[in-house]
Parts: C-alpha cells; structure tokens; sequence
C-alpha cells in the first residue's frame, strides 16, 4: 500500500452539504452515547450545522449493551418524533454496531432487522483486541450466511494495523469499511492517523463516519476532518454515494479518480 496508488483528480471537489452519517450514536440512554433525549436534540442539532441531512443510529449490540432491534426502532422513532416538534429537519433512521461477541447469540431474523436502515448491510464493530484469531474467517462467515458487511473504524484494529493484507483479503471478498472521521486528524493517536490514511490510499476505505457519543467530546463532524487530511475531493463519494448506495442495499459504487495528499 503505497502513495502510487494515488489516482489522477478528474475535475474539482463536489460541494457537500447533504451528508449522510452511518455510524452514530446518537439514541439516549441505552449505550455510551447521550444519557437523555435532551442530550440527543443537542446532537441533532450539532449534526445538522455539520451537514448532515440523515443519520443513522447505530447503538452497541454488546455484552454490556444488549440492545435488540426492538428497542433501537422505539428510541429512534421517540427521538424523531422529538425533533419534529423542534423543528430539526434531520431524518434518523435505525442501525447498529454489532459487537463480533455477540454475532453467535443474535438470531438470524433479529440480525437481519439490525441493518443499516433495515437494509442487508451490517456494521460489525472491530475489536480493540491485541491479538483475535479467526477473525477472517468470522467475518467471512457472516458474508456466507448472506448478510453485507461493513466493517467499523478497522484503522483502530490491533489486528489489522499488524496484518493489513488481511483487510485487503476482506474488502476483495466484497466486506466494506467504516473509517472514523477523527481518526484522520490524530485524535485517536499519530499511528492510527497514519494507518487510516495509508488505507485511503490504497482504496481499502469506502466511507468515513463521525461515530459521534455527544455533541462536544465527540461531536458529529465528518466534513471539516476530511478538509484537513486533504481529503475533500472524495467526500462526496464518502459520506453521500457510499452511504446512499447501503441503505440502499446495493454494491458500493466506483470510487471517482481524485488526486490525493502523499504520505
């Protein structure tokens, strides 16, 4: 994965302004993100001066936050109903971020209505292991039961920083990926800046998102993050055709030729 993989630009960066962020977690109280729905409006509202026009609340399904599609559908729909009466025209709709944990004890119906908006596509959280073994095959075995996989925030995988010709593995075998917005401006640590970027690069990255928990620790910012590593000419195709293309449960399109920082 080197920087001759940059491509060529082909005219100049799409203006975005209707951004769509697939993983956030936006929902109060029934994971890490904000404690009560005033705390949500307040998200909302952060989301929507950021530019998003949809988001997609993708609360853990984990050991420590057993949520199940049932309760995602109820917070979310309460949630929206309360951001009409503000008048935040800011559309929601239901996900997760599915623990790999907890993929051997979720049913099959129950995993195919935690779908990124319903849909086929299933954002499987990365662990934060040191070491995981089998991880591969688990995730290839989810693609084999007929479920797509969107992997989250894999630049923070122990594992793939160690072996990143693992997730090129992945991705050819059709599994997308999720990269956190933050992580290419530091916040999560210079290695795990540069090991995001160098998958930019080598085009094993198909959407960024804020994985925002609160509207100022780790707001809803997605745009400004990728102007500053450079990465403007993709973000149309990152946070608008990707996203749109998953929900709606289709193959994630081409990536546009741009011309990218050098690393």
């Amino acid at each position: 994965m080197t920087a001759q993989l940059v491509r060529r630009e082909r005219g100049a960066a799409r203006n975005v302004a209707a951004m769509i962020d697939l993983h956030c977690h936006v929902l109060p109280g029934i994971d890490d993100g904000p404690d009560t729905i005033e705390g949500s409006v307040a998200f909302a509202r952060a989301a929507l001066g950021a530019g998003m026009r949809q988001l997609v609340a993708t609360p853990h399904v984990s050991t420590r936050y057993p949520n199940d599609a049932a309760t995602i559908a109820r917070v979310r729909d309460a949630l929206q109903k309360r951001l009409a009466e503000e008048d935040i025209a800011l559309e929601l709709l239901s996900g997760a971020e599915i623990a790999l944990t907890r993929l051997p004890d979720v049913p099959a119906e129950e995993l195919s209505r935690l779908g990124l908006g319903g849909g086929p596509w299933l954002l499987i959280e990365c662990p934060f292991l040191p070491a995981l073994g089998g991880l591969e095959q688990i995730l290839l075995g989810i693609a084999r039961r007929g479920h797509r996989v969107m992997l989250a925030h894999p630049e923070r995988c122990p594992t793939f920083q160690r072996d990143p010709r693992m997730l090129a593995r992945l991705v050819d075998g059709g599994i997308a990926t999720s990269i956190t917005a933050g992580s290419l401006t530091g916040q999560f640590g210079e290695s795990v800046r540069a090991f995001a970027l160098e998958l930019v690069l080598a085009e094993l990255v198909h959407n960024v998102t804020s994985d925002a928990h609160d509207p100022v620790r780790r707001p809803p910012s997605v745009l400004a993050e990728l102007e500053r590593a450079g990465l403007a000419p993709l973000a149309g195709w990152l946070t608008e055709d990707v996203p749109s293309a998953i929900l709606r449960g289709e193959d994630v399109p081409a990536r546009p030729p741009v011309a990218l920082p050098v690393l």
